[in-house]
């Protein structure tokens, strides 16, 4: 399976709707995302994507941005 940007950016928006996920490069460090937030992202690609994220990997870094959650993902499910 080709995990998109689009299918990440359309996840994203299932979860939080208001933010620009195409621009936005600072989702964490701009206080636009919370823990809640997060886990239920983390909750979506298993869901959808079939790939776990482990805990080591929920750093802000990995979620700062859609593209940067996209690298992740798409590591993670290569990994596999």
């Amino acid at each position: 399976m080709d995990i998109t940007l689009e299918d990440v950016i359309g996840m994203l928006e299932d979860i939080q709707e208001d933010i620009d996920y195409e621009e936005e490069d600072g989702l964490i460090d701009n206080d636009l995302l919370d823990s809640f937030d997060i886990l239920a992202i983390v909750s979506a690609v298993d869901e959808e994507f079939d790939v776990e994220i482990p805990a080591k990997e929920i750093t802000p870094d990995n979620f700062n941005s859609a593209e940067a959650l996209h690298q992740l993902i798409v590591r993670l499910s290569e990994e596999d």
